[in-house]
């Protein structure tokens, strides 16, 4: 496939919605992953037929957390949570290796529906205060590892970059962004979807030395080894701060396409795309196992007319089963 009379991208297949692409920037020590999100993510929205902000919101946080999870090296699973005091006071997405997606949010209608008239719809603004976790999960035999960040009126993509400041010591710029359409099916008929895009960029040099940078520290830029801001880092920040959202979405620009607009001076190499599916993790025999290990007392209080019906709060699907089945023998 040839990329439309551009010059220096060559020939080969382009990776698409639900894909994240690896890239290079050798003249800037940056690597990094972006995504177009889009049949992945109707699928995950519609199941639960949020209120437009809330479904926003919740987007963003699946391209977070799809540009985080793919980056893990190992089987296990990447949550991103926020516990916060705003409309929307509970969002969960988690990424398990090595390509499964889920996520939900919890709100409160009446206080959704105070913010909506006030106009104070941003992601922020229906968070509130509180707290986003990271979470790193690899298994039953390995301490997990989590990172607090507090949300205080940031944006998410602020956030995370507070995240990696903290956690990873690594300069990070992400951007993230999210698209609703309305266009018509095959048919003619009306019809809604969702997009989203995101990019995550990271300051990787070959020489440790030129990492250590006085941000990263919280403070004033003083030490005999800390540098100052590394010129390469501030130019490959400034390029990812350019992105809008529309850019980050449009199905006609892509994801190859919008790396080659930032980055094809200074030589962008991108990698085989890695894809992403809405899949749940949840199960019978795991949902029966939980229930089996609750007390005698729990249980009885759980069973109803001779049977349990438990729903999954990612995916919406409902198991049910007779009492015999998870009583204790």
């Amino acid at each position: 496939m040839t990329m439309d009379n551009t010059p220096g991208l060559g020939q080969f297949d382009f990776a698409g919605d639900d894909h994240v692409v690896p890239f290079q920037v050798e003249g800037l020590d940056v690597r990094g992953r972006a995504v177009q999100l889009g049949p992945m993510l109707d699928a995950i929205l519609e199941r639960h037929n949020y209120p437009l902000p809330v479904a926003r919101l919740v987007a963003e946080t699946v391209v977070l957390t799809v540009l985080l999870g793919t980056s893990l090296k190992f089987e296990g699973k990447l949550i991103v949570q926020t516990k916060s005091d705003g409309p929307v006071d509970l969002v969960v997405a988690d990424f398990a290796t090595p390509d499964r997606v889920r996520a939900y949010a919890r709100y409160d209608e009446e206080a959704l529906q105070a913010a909506i008239d006030k106009g104070q719809v941003l992601p922020q603004q229906l968070l509130g205060e509180g707290i986003l976790a990271f979470t790193i999960d690899q298994g039953v035999h390995m301490q997990r590892y989590q990172g607090i960040v507090p949300l205080d009126g940031a944006s998410l993509e602020e956030i995370a970059g507070v995240y990696f400041r903290q956690s990873e010591q690594i300069p990070t710029k992400v951007r993230l962004g999210v698209a609703e359409l309305l266009d018509r099916d095959e048919s003619g008929k009306p019809r809604h979807r969702w997009r989203a895009g995101g990019m995550v960029a990271q300051f990787l040099p070959e020489s440790p030395e030129r990492m250590r940078q006085p941000d990263l520290h919280g403070g004033d830029g003083a030490g005999a080894h800390e540098l100052e801001i590394d010129d390469l880092w501030d130019e490959a920040r400034v390029m990812v701060e350019t992105i809008d959202a529309d850019e980050l979405t449009d199905p006609t620009v892509g994801t190859e396409r919008l790396l080659y607009r930032l980055f094809h001076e200074r030589g962008v190499r991108v990698y085989p795309p890695q894809p992403v599916y809405d899949r749940c993790t949840c199960s019978r025999e795991k949902i029966r196992d939980v229930l089996a290990s609750l007390s005698q007392e729990e249980l009885e209080e759980t069973v109803q007319e001779g049977s349990v019906s438990v729903s999954c709060e990612f995916c919406s699907t409902t198991y049910r089963f007779e009492a015999t089945e998870i009583r204790p023998q």
